[in-house]
């Protein structure tokens, strides 16, 4: 499985972390962490996601984008997770 680290620059709306973590999941990828902070401004936030699934990182992306609070969507980083099965 692949973990990603996204960066999400948006507007500062009660709903729009609820939003981005709607996508996340309808897209079928898992939050692993997550870190949220107003920006400089206070009217914009940085949220941090560091998500993993088998699926192409690319269908996430597409769809942040078009949040209409969204400004700027980040892939970071990428590593492949390894799980292991315990009895």
């Amino acid at each position: 499985m692949m973990q990603h680290q996204v960066a999400v620059q948006a507007r500062f709306n009660p709903e729009t972390l609820e939003r981005v973590l709607r996508v996340v999941r309808h897209r079928g990828f898992q939050v692993c962490s997550m870190n949220m902070e107003a920006a400089t401004d206070a009217q914009n936030i940085n949220i941090e996601l560091t998500v993993a699934s088998p699926r192409p990182v690319e269908l996430l992306f597409s769809q942040l984008s078009k949040l209409v609070d969204v400004a700027r969507v980040d892939i970071q980083q990428c590593t492949t997770s390894s799980q292991q099965i315990r009895a």
